[in-house]
């Protein structure tokens, strides 16, 4: 195999640990946009928010109060 495939296979093994967290901060994202949606607050803009955020989303999803829903 030649160097370049080597690093290529090097790579793409170094990419492959990191799987597991890339899985678990999709699904908190997930879990922040339902939770966000159960207090009446945008399930979108909390799933975008999450994944820079992370688990400080979720603390801020906790600590704020619910939106109350507008009467039309």
């Amino acid at each position: 195999m030649s160097s370049f495939g080597r690093r290529v296979v090097e790579h793409l093994s170094i990419l492959g640990e990191g799987a597991p967290w890339f899985a678990g901060w999709g699904t908190l994202a997930l879990i922040n946009a339902a939770l966000a949606q159960g207090k009446n607050r945008s399930g979108l803009i909390w799933f975008l928010l999450s994944l820079p955020l992370g688990p400080l989303a979720t603390l801020l999803l906790v600590l704020l109060p619910k939106v109350r829903s507008k009467m039309f």
